[in-house]
């Protein structure tokens, strides 16, 4: 993982901590990716979709849970899944690491989970980013 991704997960446990959520779903993911700015930040910016507005819809759909979280917390299969993705166009670009913009391709690819909604009901496609991508690579 690059730097900015490690930061990014930073911010998945503490939401799934602070929300008592005894995993981590692709909602907790795309909560962290939209935190702070990194490449999925400015690749969704490239795309004319508001990391904001994203973030805080995501927000909006998280729920609080009965359980203390652990400190070592579950994936769920689509979060694994859309990791799985984040690595193989890691591979595929040559890259030994995994970034932020990856692994937003990879939520959006799967799409299924809450991020799947959150990026559909924003309009966000998986053609239209990786367009933006290729210009900007």
């Amino acid at each position: 993982m690059t730097d900015d991704l490690r930061q990014a997960m930073v911010q998945v446990k503490q939401v799934a901590v602070h929300h008592r959520n005894n995993y981590i779903g692709t909602e907790h993911l795309l909560w962290g990716l939209t935190a702070e700015d990194n490449t999925a930040t400015r690749l969704l910016r490239a795309a004319d979709v508001s990391p904001d507005d994203l973030h805080r819809a995501v927000g909006a759909r998280l729920s609080m849970g009965a359980s203390q979280a652990a400190e070592r917390i579950a994936w769920t299969p689509y979060s694994r899944k859309a990791m799985a993705i984040a690595e193989e166009r890691a591979e595929a670009a040559g890259s030994a690491r995994i970034d932020c913009d990856q692994l937003l391709l990879g939520l959006t690819q799967i799409g299924r989970g809450v991020a799947a909604g959150v990026l559909s009901d924003a309009g966000v496609e998986l053609t239209t980013l990786d367009d933006c991508l290729r210009r900007s690579g």
